[in-house]
């Protein structure tokens, strides 16, 4: 398999190991009294936001099928499917919110680590395995979605693209630790 010299899957998959080591420093930083707090900017409890920052990885799973389906298809039906979900943004709104409450229950300070090492795992596995053409290969996004949806995303953007949301939400945590 020859490599694209501009696709960097070493920076790609050290970017997802940092988010890792960062994750794990922020949750063994966190004091007691740290988990109920609010964020800033989000209506999310440091708790909460959290596991929201671990869910932008599992979507990125998710993603990546959709990468190499509608990456097959007509641009046009790939167009269509994101003006869709684009229309369909208030209600994705309020089930990205309350989803990432109601799972911040089940995967909570104690499993959530644990989740975010096992999808971080799957994602270096698949990493390795993306041939140049596969990284290549892209689709339109609903950009009202997330503000790090371009309106077409290559798979080497999607790897790319849980980092960038990873960084966001962390300056928006009201840990000592989310700021050192």
């Amino acid at each position: 398999m020859a490599t694209d010299p501009e696709i960097d899957r070493a920076a790609m998959a050290a970017d997802l190991e940092r988010a890792r080591l960062e994750f794990h420093r922020l949750l063994d930083s966190a004091g007691p009294d740290d988990w109920g707090k609010p964020t800033r900017g989000t209506r999310w409890t440091n708790e909460q936001l959290l596991f929201h920052m671990v869910f932008g990885y599992m979507v990125v799973q998710r993603l990546l099928l959709l990468v190499r389906v509608f990456g097959r298809l007509p641009d046009r039906t790939g167009a269509i499917f994101a003006r869709m979900l684009n229309a369909a943004t208030i209600p994705f709104d309020a089930v990205n919110y309350y989803g990432s409450c109601a799972a911040a229950r089940v995967f909570n300070r104690r499993r959530m680590g644990a989740k975010l090492d096992r999808v971080i795992d799957s994602l270096q596995r698949r990493l390795a395995r993306e041939s140049d053409d596969d990284f290549r290969r892209g689709m339109h996004y609903p950009t009202r979605w997330d503000p790090f949806f371009g309106d077409y995303m290559t798979l080497e953007s999607v790897y790319r693209y849980p980092g960038k949301h990873f960084d966001f939400h962390q300056r928006q945590l009201t840990l000592d630790a989310a700021t050192d």
